[in-house]
C-alpha cells in the first residue's frame, strides 16, 4: 500500500473529533466585592464547564470592567439575567427583597440558583428549596454560610451517613477580629472596631455584626442544614460583644481561656426520648479554654464544628469573610450543578422543636467593677447561694484603684437563666461603677 492509500485509509478509520459539551450558562445579579471575585474566576477559567453571560447591576457603566470576556452582557435589568441565554441565576444582592422575588422568578422558568443570601436562606430558605423540588430546578447557598469554607456541602453529604447532634463555631469574621486585636494589642473594644472597619472587615454599622445577627442567620442554616431542625431567627437569644473590655482578656488568661463569639445550636437527645425535641441555641461572647481549637482561630477567619453520634466532633476552618474565599463557594456550587446536569434537589424534612432556649448550663465568668468596701464579697456570695449557684474561684489583679477596681468570679456550673435572676437582683447593689458582665465558659 503506498504512504497516501495509508494515510486515506487512516483518516477513514480515525473517530470524529467529540462536539464539544454545551457550557452552563450564568446570569451574574449584583457585582460589589463578591460579584467582581466570581466574574473574575470565572473569566480566569474560560476552558471550564461555565460560560459567564450576563453581568446586572445598578449604575452599570460604572461597573464595568476591561478584563471580562467581550461577549458577556451588561445591564441594569433584571430581566435579562433571567432570560433564555441564562441556565443559572446567581443573586448576589443581599436581603430579602427582591432577592426572593427574583430567585422564584428564576426557578419557575426552570433555572437553577446559587445565593450567597444569609438573611433571605435563614428566614425562607426552606419554602425555596421546595419550589426548587417542584420546579425540578436546584438552589445552592454555601456561600451564604463562612465565606469559602464548604460547610453546608461538608455537613450535608459528608456526615450524612451520621447523625448529628451538635453545630457550633466561629461564624462572624468582624467580630472575631475585633475579639483578636484586643487580645493580641490590649486594645479597646472601640479601637479594635475602628481599625476593622478600616481595613474592611466591618461595615460603617457594624450593628448586626457585634450584636449577633449576623452569625445568628448563620446559625439558624447551619442548624437547618445539619441538624434538620426548622428553627426562625428571633428564636435564638444574641448577646453583644461590645460589652467585652481589655481586662477581661487578662483574667481569660489568668484562667487559661480566650474569649471568642460562639454560635452554638444542640438538640436535646433525652428530651428527644420522652417524646418531645428541645434546641439549645445562642449566639454569643464567651471564653473557651486554650487548648481548644476554636481559641486558635485568629483574624476574619471562621471555624464550624460538627459532633455526631458516631464519628464524634469534625471541624471546618478557613476564611470566613472577603471577596474571593466567598467567591469560591459561589463558583464551587456553579459546579456541583454543572456536574449535576441539572438534577433536582432533594429537600430534607425538617423537625420543628417543641422548645428553643438559651439557657445553657455551663461555668460561668462574672466581671465586676466597683467602688470598693468591706463585705462586696459576702454579700454577692450570699445574693448567688440562694439561687443555689456555688462559686468557683474569685481573681483580683493588683494596681486598680479602689474607686474602680475589677475583679473576677468563676462559677460552677449553673443554668444560665437561674444565673440571670441572681445578677438581676445582684445588679441593684449600690456599689458597682459598671455594670457586671457575665459570660459562659464553654469547655470543649
Amino acid at each position: 500500500m503506498t504512504i497516501a492509500a495509508k494515510a486515506d485509509a487512516s483518516e477513514r478509520g480515525a473517530k470524529k473529533p467529540a462536539p464539544a459539551e454545551k457550557k452552563v450558562r450564568v446570569g451574574l445579579c449584583g457585582f460589589g466585592t463578591v460579584g467582581r471575585s466570581v466574574a473574575k474566576l470565572l473569566s480566569l477559567d474560560a476552558d471550564g464547564p461555565l460560560r459567564l453571560t450576563v453581568i446586572c447591576n445598578r449604575g452599570i457603566e460604572r461597573k464595568k470592567v476591561d478584563w471580562a470576556p467581550k461577549h458577556v452582557r451588561w445591564t441594569e435589568n433584571v430581566d435579562d439575567a433571567l432570560g433564555p441565554d441564562v441556565d443559572v441565576f446567581v443573586e448576589l444582592i443581599g436581603g430579602l427583597e427582591p432577592a426572593g422575588e427574583w430567585i422564584r422568578r428564576a426557578l419557575r422558568a426552570g433555572k437553577s440558583v446559587v445565593t450567597a443570601n444569609k438573611q433571605l436562606i435563614a428566614e425562607r430558605g426552606p419554602e425555596l428549596l421546595k419550589l426548587a423540588q417542584e420546579t425540578g430546578q436546584r438552589i445552592e447557598f454555601g456561600a451564604s454560610v463562612a465565606g469559602g469554607i464548604p460547610a453546608i456541602i461538608g455537613i450535608q453529604e459528608g456526615l450524612a451517613g451520621d447523625r448529628l447532634y451538635k453545630i457550633a463555631g466561629i461564624l462572624n469574621g468582624t467580630c472575631n477580629y475585633i475579639l483578636t486585636e484586643m487580645e493580641a494589642n490590649g486594645a479597646s473594644f472601640e479601637a479594635a472596631l475602628r481599625e476593622a472597619q478600616k481595613l474592611g472587615y466591618a461595615e460603617a454599622d457594624p450593628t448586626s455584626d457585634v450584636e449577633g445577627y449576623d452569625a445568628r442567620a448563620k446559625l439558624v442554616i447551619l442548624a437547618q442544614a445539619g441538624l434538620s431542625v426548622a428553627v426562625r431567627s428571633e428564636q435564638i437569644p444574641c448577646r453583644t460583644v461590645s460589652s467585652i473590655e481589655a481586662i477581661d482578656f487578662v483574667y481569660a488568661r489568668e484562667l487559661h481561656c480566650t474569649i471568642r463569639q460562639i454560635s452554638s445550636a444542640q438538640k436535646d437527645a433525652a428530651s428527644k426520648n420522652a417524646g418531645g425535641l428541645r434546641l439549645f441555641a445562642g449566639v454569643q461572647p464567651a471564653l473557651v479554654r486554650l487548648q481548644s481549637l476554636t481559641a486558635h482561630v485568629q483574624g476574619s477567619k471562621n471555624l464550624v464544628t460538627a459532633t455526631g453520634e458516631f464519628a464524634g466532633q469534625m471541624v471546618f476552618s478557613g476564611y470566613g469573610a472577603g471577596g474571593d474565599p466567598t467567591a469560591v463557594a459561589v463558583v464551587s456550587d456553579l459546579h456541583a450543578i454543572a456536574n449535576g446536569s441539572g438534577a433536582a434537589q432533594r429537600v430534607r424534612a425538617l423537625a420543628t422543636p417543641d422548645s428553643v432556649s438559651g439557657d445553657f448550663t455551663v461555668p460561668h465568668y462574672l466581671r465586676f467593677v466597683v467602688k470598693d468596701r468591706p463585705g462586696i464579697l459576702a454579700e454577692l456570695a450570699a445574693v448567688l447561694a440562694r439561687y443555689g449557684i456555688g462559686i468557683d474561684a474569685v481573681l483580683q489583679k493588683p494596681d486598680h484603684p479602689p474607686s474602680n477596681l475589677p475583679f473576677v468570679m468563676t462559677l460552677e456550673a449553673c443554668n444560665s437563666a437561674v444565673l440571670q435572676r441572681a445578677l438581676e437582683e445582684i445588679a441593684r447593689m449600690d456599689f458597682h461603677t459598671k455594670p457586671p458582665l457575665c459570660l459562659p465558659i464553654f469547655l470543649d
